[in-house]
Formats: C-alpha cells, sequence, structure tokens
C-alpha cells in the first residue's frame, strides 16, 4: 500500500475508518524546518528511512504520515496530538486496528525501538 503524506487526522482513533480485519499505521514525525526542509526532530531524521523502507512494498499495511508540528508547538503541553492522541515521543510508529468492533491502538513504537529493523518489521506484520 502507498505511504499516505496528505492523511487527515480525526479527532480520535475511535474515528479512524477502518475494516475488523485491517490495521492503520500513523507515523507521527515533526515538521519540516523551514529552511532545511528536513524534519527539525534528529531522531525522526534518523526513524524516517527505516520506516518508508518497512512500508515500500506492495504487500506493505497502510501508513498515513502525521506531521506534528515545529518545535515551539510541538513542546506545548496541550498540543492536540500530545492530548488527543498520547503521543510523548516522536517519532512514533502507532498501530491501530479493530478490537471487539471498536478502532484501538494495538502497539506503538517509539524513538530508537523504530531503527531495530527485526522489531520494526515484526511489529508491522
Amino acid at each position: 500500500m502507498p505511504i499516505i503524506k496528505n492523511f487527515t487526522l480525526p479527532s480520535s482513533a475511535k474515528k479512524l475508518a477502518l475494516s475488523p480485519n485491517s490495521k492503520l499505521f500513523i507515523a507521527f514525525i515533526s515538521s519540516p524546518d523551514p529552511i532545511t526542509k528536513q524534519p527539525w526532530c534528529p531522531d525522526v531524521r534518523d526513524a524516517l528511512p527505516h520506516i518508508n523502507n518497512a512500508f515500500a512494498g506492495d504487500d506493505a499495511p497502510a501508513l498515513a504520515i502525521v506531521e506534528v508540528g515545529q518545535k515551539p508547538e510541538w513542546k506545548d503541553p496541550h498540543n492536540f496530538y500530545r492530548t488527543t492522541w498520547d503521543t510523548k515521543n516522536i517519532p512514533a510508529l502507532v498501530r491501530y486496528q479493530q478490537v471487539n468492533g471498536e478502532v484501538t491502538e494495538t502497539g506503538r513504537l517509539v524513538e530508537g525501538e523504530i531503527l531495530n529493523k527485526e522489531r520494526l518489521l515484526a511489529f508491522i506484520i
């Protein structure tokens, strides 16, 4: 499946449109620095190649990329991604599935955990 870069995040995980046996992965990453055009967070810069490689195949599950804002926005404790999506670290790769008819977070890798290729591949299977 393609990597979705223009994903519209709903107001909560429960509103994600998922069929019963599907998985959706969301990668919460830092927004690009206006000058360098690269993610401002060095951990995100390190993890993105691993994420892109893991989701590159035609048989890979769906991945949505969500940018959490510039550093001042991200550091705000009331940031939407922190409060509504429980994202305290970036990068964060989060798996959502239907459990008993309700969309639920079923796994999460953050920061350096994403750099472990075996762990990352086992996580997305």
